[in-house]
């Protein structure tokens, strides 16, 4: 498995990249967070702060996963990271 690191920035060419692996995690981080996650492929996650901090935290689908940073680290610690951002 793999986790994938998704800012606004970079989020076509990470998300095309985790779209080839039907284990993958995504992290929705920063930016990121204001992106459609109900079309992204595996589990998705999204950094709370990051979503209440720009305002979207009521607005993210259900099926994305709200993580604080503490949680944040132990995926990166646990998977492979590719980082888009």
């Amino acid at each position: 498995m793999a986790l994938y690191l998704i800012d606004k920035p970079f989020a076509s060419d990470g998300l095309e990249l985790a779209a080839l692996d039907p284990e993958a995690k995504i992290v929705l981080i920063q930016d990121g967070v204001y992106l459609d996650a109900s079309r992204f492929p595996g589990k998705v996650f999204a950094v709370k702060s990051d979503a209440e901090r720009r305002g979207v935290a009521g607005r993210l689908p259900a099926s994305v996963r709200r993580i604080d940073h503490a949680e944040l680290v132990d995926l990166i610690v646990a998977e492979k990271v590719y980082n888009f951002a």
